[in-house]
């Protein structure tokens, strides 16, 4: 018997999930399905609190999607839940306080490899201290703020497809036949 291999799983962690994570989780899900990926990744994205649950994207997010024709009306703001860590194959925090929390949280040793620094798949940033890989919070600010968070996510999405890419052929791979 033949199965299907089960779907690549990420997810991009900020702190309410109405910002940076929306916008990661769309432009990712936009750039796998340009390399022909889309339907064996699924990409999600989460709060590590629950303060916007429930809410709608940051309207100045859905701006700048906008401007590249990537629609986020259907974002709604959730916190993140434990068993994620078992069920998401690789885990995206945004910057160095959702990496922390994710990494206090993670229940064991495999939970804690998934976590990674979005911004550790720019090769600009890839050698430079988790620090420095972190991408500020635009709530504060106005749509410049928003246009950078745009391009910091946009340097890192072909070394993280490509990751993907490795990753799913690996699984793929694995699967019995």
């Amino acid at each position: 018997m033949n199965s299907a291999p089960s779907a690549y799983r990420v997810i991009t962690v900020c702190t309410g999930n109405i910002c940076r994570s929306p916008m990661a989780e769309l432009m990712l899900q936009a750039a796998l399905e340009r390399e022909g990926l889309a339907g064996l990744v699924e990409v999600d994205s989460a709060g590590i609190t629950g303060y916007e649950a429930g809410r709608p994207i940051d309207p100045r997010a859905a701006r700048r999607l906008a401007a590249a024709q990537l629609a986020s009306d259907h974002h709604v703001a959730r916190e993140w839940h434990p068993a994620w860590f078992r069920e998401r194959d690789l885990i995206l925090a945004l910057d160095i306080d959702h990496y922390a929390w994710l990494g206090e949280a993670a229940p064991d040793e495999e939970s804690l490899e998934k976590i990674r620094m979005l911004r550790s798949f720019d090769p600009a940033m890839a050698e430079r201290d988790r620090l420095d890989q972190g991408i500020e919070d635009p709530w504060y600010g106005g749509h410049a703020d928003f246009d950078a968070v745009w391009h910091q996510i946009h340097s890192a999405l072909p070394g993280l497809v490509e990751h993907i890419r490795t990753a799913v052929l690996q699984n793929t791979q694995l699967q019995p036949h």
